[in-house]
């Protein structure tokens, strides 16, 4: 409590005459239907929250005001020597704050609710902009963080790649049955099922998702996944190295006496690239469409 209460002291203290009119542009947090804050200004230092928010933003060619971002934010290689202010679902207030931000760009699945609140109270203008994972909202996500950043051109070319890419998905006259299972361990294993991102990618790529019971993740069970015979099970490639090798997993039960692991077709694609539906989506589906057809 002591740390924060200094960093809020000092945050405010470094503010004089010269920064009135930023402190004055301040808002509340905006919806993320709405993203109303006014168009960040040449100078203005950013920290992004969200891992497709930072890639947006660097694929924007807008990365050199970056300051500080979440663990989530892995692409493009240059995030990686940014500070880094926690995972976007559990920020510091006191890492935020020490960038010494002029705006906060962050999902609207960022939290706890308490920081961002506290953000936005002591004059750092913060916007939330769409956290959906579709590609609907992969467009508006980038269409709202362009017109933030006073780079609308440049953001409905990156929505023109994308549509261009997502022509390139070849989709088979069967589609197959893709499980997808995230993985961190062992001992955390979960299945994708309906209205999750795996489950949305799958379908952009012209795959089926296996399971189709429930929303969500649930842990993985050994029964269900015979049950839902999947022709290819994903993972991203940091989940798949958790657990060691392919043949580490077909050895988990119940995935062994599928139709992916008797055929040795499993497929792993870059955590963010996957599921992160950023500016790169259209190229993840087309890669994973021609991954289903071996």
């Amino acid at each position: 409590m002591l740390t924060t209460f200094l960093l809020l002291f000092s945050f405010i203290s470094c503010s004089d005459s010269s920064t009135d009119a930023t402190a004055q542009q301040a808002q509340e947090t905006s919806s993320s239907e709405e993203a109303k804050t006014k168009p960040a200004e040449p100078q203005q230092r950013i920290v992004s929250l969200g891992g497709s928010v930072t890639e947006t933003i660097f694929a924007l060619g807008e990365g050199d005001r970056v300051v500080a971002v979440d663990a989530s934010s892995l692409y493009p290689e240059d995030v990686l020597k940014l500070p880094k202010v926690g995972y976007y679902r559990q920020i510091s207030t006191e890492g935020i704050l020490s960038a010494k931000p002029s705006i906060v760009i962050a999902s609207d699945a960022s939290g706890p609710k308490e920081s961002i609140e506290q953000i936005a109270k002591i004059g750092v203008p913060i916007t939330q902009v769409s956290s959906e994972k579709t590609l609907a909202g992969t467009e508006k996500r980038i269409q709202q963080i362009a017109s933030l950043l006073n780079k609308k051109k440049e953001g409905e070319k990156i929505i023109a790649q994308i549509r261009e890419d997502l022509k390139l998905v070849q989709k088979p006259e069967k589609s197959p049955k893709v499980l997808f299972i995230y993985a961190r361990g062992i001992g955390t294993l979960s299945v994708g099922g309906k209205n999750t991102a795996s489950s949305e990618m799958i379908t952009l790529a012209g795959g089926t998702n296996a399971v189709q019971e429930y929303e969500g993740y649930k842990p993985l069970n050994a029964e269900s996944i015979i049950i839902a015979a999947p022709d290819y099970i994903l993972l991203t490639t940091r989940g798949l190295d958790s657990l060691g090798t392919i043949d580490d997993l077909l050895k988990l039960k119940g995935i062994s006496e599928t139709p992916a692991a008797k055929n040795k077709r499993i497929i792993s694609m870059d955590d963010l690239m996957l599921l992160g539906f950023g500016p790169r989506t259209g190229k993840a589906a087309a890669e994973l469409s021609k991954l289903l057809q071996k």
